[in-house]
């Protein structure tokens, strides 16, 4: 019993970290469109299996307030309210692994620095997504969810990442799926950290490029990030991020079963979903007679 894994589900809605509404544009009204990942992340928490493992839920505040841009971040300062509150409820829990339910990408950067912090250098981290999330404030695009990676990196806003406990090095960092940068100075930024990635096409077939990388690597263990709009729209819209021609579903699945079997993964993020059938649902209940 003393040698038992502890394993908890982190149920994270966080949505301040999206700035989304112009891309839900079936959603007219666009609060409900930035909060749909709230309904996103409770969905995921829904269609996941049950298991036995203990699920907590991060506090997150859903209040309709003016958003604003602090030290160019959207929401800053709710956010790093709500990164305490996470890494707090980490300690506490005290876990090996973690599994999380988000909310947008950012929900991966607690759980995953807490990680680094136990196992320093004995885990890297596979980021499964259509973008590299390497933005910094002072970017045209102020949505810390597009900041993810960088602040596992260790670089961003001085205030939510004094509140984090380790940092990953860019060679400790693979993109999987990657095919939309949205702007040159993103993929200028990536060259120059030097972070190696593989498109949808040459994880197609196998896995075997991804799993080279993890070999090549000296750690046991790994953090695996899953933002749904890697998968393809043409199969499946299941995020914010429609780019085309992205990974199959089954592919998905297949590489990170694989990883699974090359490292133990330590730590795994479903984020970004947003169901936008559900919302719609949502908002057409809360006008029927009876029902208010």
């Amino acid at each position: 019993m003393g040698n038992e894994r502890k394993t908890i589900r982190l149920v994270y809605p966080q949505w301040q970290g999206g700035d989304i509404a112009r891309w839900i544009s079936e959603i007219k009204d666009s609060e409900e469109a930035s909060r749909g990942y709230v309904l996103g992340s409770q969905l995921l928490n829904f269609l996941a299996p049950s298991g036995n493992n203990e699920v907590l839920t991060v506090p997150v505040s859903t209040d309709k307030i003016e958003r604003k841009v602090s030290d160019g971040v959207l929401d800053r300062d709710v956010i790093v309210q709500q990164t305490k509150a996470a890494l707090e409820m980490l300690r506490v829990a005290s876990p090996d692994k973690i599994v999380t339910l988000g909310g947008d990408c950012s929900v991966s950067v607690p759980p995953f620095t807490y990680l680094k912090e136990r196992y320093k250098d004995d885990v890297v981290m596979v980021w499964i997504d259509a973008h590299p999330d390497i933005t910094l404030p002072g970017d045209v695009y102020t949505g810390y969810h597009a900041m993810a990676v960088t602040a596992c990196m260790g670089y961003g806003d001085k205030k939510i990442i004094a509140e984090l406990p380790s940092k990953f090095a860019p060679s400790e960092i693979l993109f999987v799926g990657l095919r939309d940068w949205e702007r040159e100075e993103i993929k200028v930024r990536q060259q120059q950290y030097g972070i190696k990635h593989f498109t949808p096409l040459e994880v197609a077939r196998n896995s075997e490029a991804v799993k080279e990388w993890l070999n090549a690597c000296c750690a046991s263990k790994v953090v695996v990030h899953f933002d749904m709009d890697v998968m393809d729209p043409a199969e499946i819209i299941a995020a914010v991020g429609t780019s085309p021609n992205g990974m199959k579903m089954e592919d998905v699945v297949r590489v990170i079963n694989d990883i699974a079997a090359e490292k133990e993964i330590v730590g795994l993020t479903v984020a970004e979903p947003m169901p936008r059938v559900a919302i719609r649902i949502k908002d057409m209940l809360g006008r029927l007679p009876l029902l208010k």
